[in-house]
């Protein structure tokens, strides 16, 4: 069967965790042998992963444009999948009126009004409460207007379950996706010995990373740098903005190293990672990164948020500024800590991530939901209603921008 995914942007898997997570589902579709077409407004990058490699058929589309309606009505996919609500409000409404039978799926990567919520609330912004902002309605209501959501943190799922009773039907917690972790891989990986330094990754488009590289500079690195002077901090991340080098302190050992080929690789060498985020939402890919490759890491509760459950820490969790020192310290000093954090990390993966374990499960709600489709919109009214009138209240802007754009073409 046919799955066209419509993307935000290109997937950049070595430079963000959104980019990884759409080449694991990219993946679970071709490994369940579906045909996979992948398109996008978005102009590729030097650094996007080239999908024709694995087999995904790509397209550039174009918004407000009926070019898309020939486009999808050719290719009739049984399923199409939604990269974040601003594609579903895009192209949602031409996808429900040119392939009315394909089942609509809509990945969140984390939910943004609440990431924004946060951000704004931490920064001590003036704003309404979470049920009454914009984005809060734009994307609740796409997720309504979807067959079914994709919630890669139990702390959302619970969030929407809670707040803004959304039904189980339209839910779906499908974390990150990873192999587990064998001990043949695990005797691989450099030991305690073999590493040293500290290490920070981050993607430096996403404003909590940049927050969490401030505060480790001013708060947290001066509080280990006087314990461990030979010990070095290096952030890494791409897209570092002109302020984010401008961090780098070599007599401090603080170095800002930007953009990195392979992120796995300065991951195992690093003996601790430090992530000392303060807002945010979903799951952190960084974090998750560290456990596979064996690296202890300190981080807070916002970075924990979602990953561990009832699991021990790969290492310390803590957003108190000297006692987040004090703990990455100790796992760098500490071999027995150390292993033990390093322990925890694997167990997390294997019992939390294994793809192994979320693939029957996926699978078999996609086959409900082809057998049943008419049935589950049914019961979906709400999710009608508002197509109903994103249909009407699209299709006159889209035509109204076609044809000014058209009239404007005549000019020239």
């Amino acid at each position: 069967m046919q799955v066209l995914v419509i993307g935000y942007v290109w997937p950049e898997p070595n430079s963000s965790a959104a980019g990884s997570r759409m080449i694991q589902l990219l993946d679970y579709f071709l490994e369940a042998n579906f045909s996979v077409t992948f398109a996008t407004t978005a102009v590729p990058t030097p650094f996007s992963e080239i999908l024709t490699h694995k087999g995904i058929s790509t397209r550039i589309i174009q918004l407000n444009n009926p070019s898309f309606d020939t486009f999808i009505k050719t290719l009739q996919p049984r399923i199409v999948l939604f990269d974040r609500f601003m594609m579903e409000e895009q192209f949602g409404w031409r996808v429900s009126k040119n392939c009315p039978d394909a089942i609509r799926i809509l990945d969140t990567e984390d939910l943004h009004f609440l990431r924004k919520h946060r951000e704004a609330e931490f920064k001590e912004k003036d704003q309404d409460s979470i049920k009454t902002s914009e984005l809060a309605k734009r994307e609740i209501a796409s997720i309504y207007r979807c067959d079914l959501s994709l919630i890669i943190s139990e702390t959302e799922l619970s969030f929407l379950k809670k707040e803004f009773n959304i039904p189980d039907y339209l839910l779906f917690y499908l974390p990150f996706l990873f192999d587990k972790i064998t001990p043949e891989e695990i005797n691989q990986l450099p030991s305690y010995p073999e590493r040293k330094h500290f290490i920070n990754i981050g993607n430096f488009k996403h404003a909590p990373n940049i927050d969490a590289v401030k505060f480790l500079k001013e708060n947290i690195w001066p509080l280990i740098n006087k314990e461990l002077p030979d010990a070095k901090m290096f952030i890494y991340g791409a897209y570092p903005s002109e302020h984010i080098e401008q961090m780098k302190d070599p007599e401090k050992n603080f170095y800002v190293k930007g953009r990195v080929k392979n992120a796995g690789e300065v991951v195992r060498k690093a003996r601790v990672s430090l992530a000392p985020l303060r807002f945010g939402a979903g799951l952190k890919g960084k974090l998750t990164e560290t456990m596979i490759f064996g690296t202890p890491s300190v981080t807070t509760t916002i970075g924990a948020e979602g990953i561990n459950d009832n699991l021990e820490w790969n290492g310390e969790i803590s957003n108190d500024p000297v006692e987040f020192a004090k703990f990455a310290i100790e796992l760098y000093t500490c071999p027995q800590s150390w292993e033990k954090a390093r322990e925890n990390g694997f167990r997390i993966i294997n019992q939390r991530f294994s793809k192994v374990d979320f693939y029957p499960e996926f699978e078999n709600r996609l086959n409900i939901l082809q057998v049943s489709l008419k049935e589950h919109r049914e019961k979906n009214f709400t999710g009608a209603m508002l197509m109903h009138h994103r249909v009407r209240s699209t299709w006159h802007l889209s035509k109204y921008i076609e044809v000014k754009r058209e009239m404007e073409n005549l000019k020239t």
